[in-house]
């Protein structure tokens, strides 16, 4: 029994697949050529993004984006996409193919500019807007940016730097001294509060292709320059139909008919940057394929989400586990209504079995999810949720109908079923590679394969269980320690809020075991009691030798996962000091 239905599961997982992908069934699959390739897509995803965005007109007056007293509909926002759309292509010349970038918190503008940019038949960049101007102007120069849509905050970090880039510049929301001889976007389409007087016209006709190009967002960087993954439209319409998966996966694994369409309008709290992949791509483009309501932060805080959560009876929220974790230990959580959440969902980074637990006891019937995706995969390739997220609470899910996976070792040779390697992904919604970086490219993608870099185990189910990043894996003594089995042991303990395990130099050993935990707030934890309570759960090696406890929020880049690099050089000079043992 599992999940409260003693006949659970009523279908295998490998029928429910055969179901979900037969001919005429929702999922269905057919083989095509891309890239000189044959790749498995489904049959019924949209065609590209300007489909999806045309289809947006009928979802009229409903509210599309909230952002604090702000309120903009489907039509007001296709007018004003529509309308800088023209702007682009008659006053800046932008062409099919040309690079508009975007550098902005998350504004109503940029799901416009974003729109404005891939409709007619351009490439939109989203830019890290946590960087600092030299990352942002990196980033203007290796896309070879036309155009950049920008913020005050990050106008003002780029005018601090000579322009060493090629770009116009667009300024959202920047004060007139700040702004100076900039065009800004109010200039070109008005305020937003006359955006539904402009004119009721679709963008300039371009023809576009599936596998043309449509985006190119930075991976994390969590060490060196980031690269520029190059997503097609294909990848993203692939994408777009891979995160409806697990809901379907579900009803049929239970013996339940498939769900029929939502009859009211959906609610989503987005806490994550729209430049990252899961906002961008498994938030914002299918809220507008689909009607749904997205409400905006100008910055994480759980006790505002939770406000946010009753005032506008959010259905789903999706962001990193710690996001998650924030939420259900607010002192507010108590306080407010939350009945209308059906769910939680989050990824990014690798989350305890124990967040699923809390999940399912604080929301009887309901079901976290979480699952696996990078920037290179478009998001998701992976999905985990319902009974089957119940019954492994430590896997990411199996893979979506669009992906082939694969576990190899370290010359590439692959692995049978059960052995620890390298997990490679294949499908539709894998890039073309990495933006003008043929070496990153062929070190990354072989063959259409791409290789992740994470260490997993895939059992004889397909459900994937992530271990590691390859090169964050600790090596004691010959010894391999998996971080994610220690960290989550940590995060079992009742006053740790965080943990990261990372490695510290040793001459002898050559890598030593250290942890870095946020502790909850009032808590007196002491590293003896973190020891204590790893001992009787793990081998000597992989006890940590240092333990630094924290009561702030460990470093994490803008997609939600924590800066090791970062921690790694601090431990090391912290286990070094004298006197530190």
């Amino acid at each position: 029994m599992t999940g409260g239905r003693r006949d659970w599961p009523a279908v295998s997982l490998d029928e429910t697949y055969r179901i979900l992908s037969a001919p005429g069934a929702p999922f269905e699959m057919e083989t095509i050529d891309v890239a000189g390739r044959p790749v498995r897509v489904y049959k019924k995803a949209h065609r590209d993004l300007r489909a999806i965005f045309e289809a947006s007109k009928a979802w009229g007056d409903r509210t599309f984006l909230v952002f604090e007293d702000e309120r903009l509909t489907f039509t007001e926002h296709y007018r004003a996409v529509s309308a800088l759309a023209w702007r682009l292509a008659d006053d800046f010349d932008v062409k099919k193919g040309d690079r508009v970038a975007i550098a902005m918190r998350n504004f109503p503008e940029w799901p416009i500019a974003f729109w404005a940019a891939t409709t007619i038949g351009a490439i939109a960049v989203p830019l890290n807007a946590w960087g600092t101007g030299d990352d942002l102007a990196y980033g203007l120069r290796d896309s070879g940016a036309n155009v950049a849509i920008v913020d005050g905050e990050r106008l003002a970090r780029l005018k601090s730097l000579a322009a060493d880039h090629a770009a116009a510049l667009i300024a959202v929301r920047a004060a007139p001294e700040i702004r100076g001889e900039t065009t800004a976007l109010e200039d070109l389409i008005g305020p937003p509060s006359q955006y539904g007087a402009l004119p009721d016209r679709p963008p300039p006709d371009r023809y576009i292709h599936p596998d043309d190009d449509a985006t190119i967002l930075y991976t994390s960087g969590t060490t060196g320059r980031s690269k520029g993954a190059l997503g097609t439209h294909r990848n993203i319409m692939c994408n777009l139909v891979n995160i409806t998966f697990s809901g379907a996966r579900a009803a049929i694994r239970r013996g339940d008919p498939l769900p029929a369409p939502p009859e009211t309008q959906k609610a989503v709290l987005l806490p994550v940057p729209f430049f990252h992949v899961t906002g961008c791509h498994s938030i914002m483009i299918p809220a507008l394929a689909n009607g749904a309501k997205i409400v905006l932060m100008r910055k994480w805080n759980a006790e505002a989400a939770l406000e946010l959560i009753e005032r506008e009876r959010i259905n789903a929220m999706s962001g990193v586990p710690s996001m998650t974790w924030q939420l259900l230990e607010s002192p507010d959580f108590e306080r407010r209504d939350v009945s209308s959440l059906e769910g939680l969902s989050y990824g990014g980074a690798a989350a305890s079995p124990e967040l699923t637990r809390k999940v399912a006891a604080l929301f009887p019937g309901k079901f976290g999810a979480t699952g696996y995706g990078a920037t290179e995969t478009s998001s998701v390739s992976t999905s985990n949720g319902a009974e089957d997220y119940l019954a492994h609470p430590d896997s990411v899910g199996p893979a979506v109908p669009g992906c082939d996976l694969r576990v190899i070792d370290e010359a590439g040779n692959v692995l049978p079923t059960g052995a620890i390697g390298e997990l490679e992904i294949y499908g539709g919604n894998v890039v073309k590679g990495y933006w003008s970086n043929p070496e990153a490219t062929a070190a990354a993608f072989r063959d259409g394969w791409y290789r992740t870099g994470d260490i997993v185990r895939m059992d004889a189910e397909g459900f994937v269980y992530l271990l590691d990043r390859a090169k964050d894996m600790l090596i004691r003594g010959g010894e391999n320690v998996y971080c994610v089995e220690i960290e989550d042991a940590l995060l079992a303990h009742p006053d740790i809020f965080e943990a990261a395990i990372v490695a510290i130099p040793d001459r002898v050993l050559g890598e030593l075991v250290g942890a870095v935990v946020r502790a909850r707030a009032g808590s007196q934890l002491t590293e003896a009691q973190v020891i204590a309570h790893l001992r009787p759960g793990l081998a000597a090696f992989k006890l940590p030798v240092h333990v630094d406890i924290r009561t702030e929020e460990l470093p994490r880049t803008a997609s939600g996962k924590i800066v090791k690099r970062q921690l790694r050089e601090e431990l090391a000079a912290k286990a070094s000091a004298p006197g530190s043992g």
